[in-house]
């Protein structure tokens, strides 16, 4: 995906990015290095929301990048695009192998924070715009440790030659070869093993939604497959279940029964491009409630996304008022 062949950024650590706070020489200005990041931005969010599934954590991620970024020789790196994505991935590595620890004291099941990835959303188009954004794949990406995360993505969503991670990531490209492998193999043993079109998802959840209001149990059950499993995130700070239900009867249960227990009246509905598939986002009194999203199969709903916890939800825009 790079158009150099051989970036050279003259990295030599794996598990620590460049550091370096001399100023930057020549007669490279703040401005031009301010464009120079600006342009690669976009990837560089794609990288690192993909290696965390958050986007606050990946917007920290940019931070740092950009202050290494400033602190370093500009004028000696050929090719500035490979050398921020390596700031950037090896930042992430080092932030995800803390966060593991934090996720298994995480209070409830943990999902990734949703982003709006329609025509509303705040965010510059994300490179990848793909299957490889969805709820579904990122939680798949849970799987790996953090060096498998990072080379699975850059070689298989960013197409990176596997010359270019190994200096990356400082390894070999053998080692790199690998490790690929072994996240390859981790990632198919659960992958569906064909797509679905956007017009089956949309329609798809389209009948979810009038199924589950109109209390039309045999429709709803139509439409989730056998082992479907209902995923909720509320983080110990909004009403959630706490482990996952499954099973098309006890899902179709929830959505008839216990989910009245969670849901206040008069909540509001909106579909919305949510991690670049259908999805609808649940406002109440105008703020919004919670987001949810399908993960769809051979035309049935194998799993079922939903999440409360509004840390995550704080980039969600709120319910615009209507004009009078």
């Amino acid at each position: 995906m790079t158009d150099d062949p051989h970036p050279s950024t003259r990295l030599t650590s794996q598990s620590e990015p460049p550091s370096n706070t001399q100023p930057p020489e020549g007669n490279t200005s703040p401005g031009r290095l301010v464009a120079i990041f600006q342009e690669h931005r976009a990837l560089l969010f794609s990288v690192a929301y993909r290696m965390l599934g958050g986007r606050a954590e990946a917007e920290d991620i940019l931070q740092e990048t950009f202050l290494r970024w400033q602190g370093a020789s500009v004028n000696e790196i050929q090719n500035p695009r490979a050398f921020l994505v390596t700031v950037v991935t090896r930042l992430s590595i080092n932030q995800l192998q803390s966060a593991r620890a934090k996720r298994e004291e995480y209070f409830g099941q943990w999902l990734p924070e949703p982003i709006l990835t329609g025509p509303a959303a705040d965010l510059p188009r994300i490179p990848g715009m793909d299957g490889s954004l969805s709820m579904a794949f990122l939680i798949l990406l849970e799987r790996l440790s953090p060096a498998e995360r990072a080379v699975f993505l850059l070689r298989e969503v960013f197409d990176y030659e596997y010359s270019e991670i190994a200096e990356m990531l400082a390894r070999s490209e053998a080692n790199c070869r690998q490790i690929f492998r072994r996240a390859r193999q981790h990632i198919t043993e659960a992958r569906p093993r064909f797509e679905v079109s956007r017009q089956q998802r949309e329609n798809l959840l389209q009948q979810f939604v009038e199924t589950s209001l109109h209390g039309d149990m045999q429709g709803l059950l139509s439409l989730l497959a056998q082992d479907v499993v209902l995923y909720t995130d509320g983080g110990g700070k909004a009403t959630a279940v706490p482990n996952p239900i499954y099973g098309a009867d006890r899902v179709a249960r929830f959505f008839f029964g216990g989910r009245q227990k969670l849901l206040p009246a008069g909540i509001t509905r909106r579909f919305a491009e949510i991690n670049g598939q259908p999805g609808i986002i649940a406002y109440h009194n105008g703020k919004v409630f919670g987001v949810l999203s399908l993960d769809v199969v051979g035309g049935r709903v194998r799993n079922i996304y939903i999440v409360r916890n509004p840390d995550k939800l704080a980039r969600v825009p709120d319910l615009p008022f209507a004009p009078c």
